[in-house]
C-alpha cells in the first residue's frame, strides 16, 4: 500500500518535482508514495503539465502553499484522475471538519469565489503522479485566492498528515472492497 511522509523542511515547487521516482530519489520511499510539504510555488510555463493553462499562459504562483505529491506505480491516467479527484474530496471533507464551506469544481477547491487549490494528474512511463497544493499565504497570486491562514488553519503539518492518512485509508478500503466481492457469471 501507499507510504506517506510529512517533510519538515520547506521545498519550493516549480513543477520539476512532478516526475517518476522523485520521492524515492529524494526521500528513499520506494513504491507507491505520497509526501506533503510547504514551500513557494512558482511554476514556469515550460514546467507546466496542464496544457489548458499553458495555452492560456496562466501562471501558477503562491508565496506559500501546502503541497502533496503522490506517485502510484501504474500508468492508467484515467485512474490517476480518479485518485486526484478522491484526494480533492478528502481535502474538502477535512476542511469541512473546521466548519469551512468549500466548493469543489472538478479538481479545484474554492471558498466563495476565491481559489484555494491547484491540482494536476499526469503519467510517466512507469507511474502516475498527482500534485495538489493549497494556498497558505496569497500575496501576489495571479488570480483571486484564499489561504489556509485566512481560514484559521495554522497547524499545517497536522492538517497535511490527516489528509494523507485519510487518503491512505481510503485506498486500503477500496482494495478491501475489491477483495471481498464474489465474482458472478451471467447469461446475456
Amino acid at each position: 500500500m501507499i507510504k506517506t511522509l510529512w517533510l519538515e523542511d520547506q521545498v519550493n515547487y516549480d513543477g520539476s518535482q512532478l516526475q517518476a521516482h522523485w520521492v524515492y530519489r529524494n526521500y528513499g520511499i520506494l513504491g507507491d508514495a505520497g509526501v506533503a510539504f510547504t514551500g513557494i510555488v512558482n511554476v514556469p510555463l515550460e514546467n507546466m503539465v496542464d496544457l489548458a493553462d499553458v495555452r492560456e499562459k496562466e501562471a501558477i504562483y503562491s508565496p506559500l502553499m501546502l503541497n502533496f505529491i503522490i506517485e502510484h506505480f501504474d500508468t492508467n491516467l484515467e485512474l490517476a484522475v480518479y485518485r486526484q479527484r478522491l484526494l480533492m474530496v478528502i481535502i474538502k471533507e477535512e476542511l469541512e471538519q473546521y466548519e469551512i464551506a468549500v466548493q469543489r469544481v472538478g479538481d479545484d477547491l474554492y471558498i466563495n469565489r476565491d481559489k484555494l487549490s491547484v491540482s494536476i494528474a499526469t503519467r510517466s512511463v512507469v507511474s502516475t503522479l498527482i500534485h495538489a497544493a493549497l494556498n497558505i499565504e496569497t500575496e501576489g497570486t495571479p488570480v483571486p485566492t484564499i489561504g489556509l491562514k485566512q481560514l484559521g488553519i495554522n497547524d499545517i503539518s497536522s492538517f497535511a498528515e490527516s489528509i494523507m492518512l485519510r487518503y491512505k485509508r481510503e485506498l486500503e478500503r477500496i482494495y478491501e472492497a475489491r477483495c471481498k466481492v464474489r465474482g458472478i457469471t451471467g447469461e446475456c
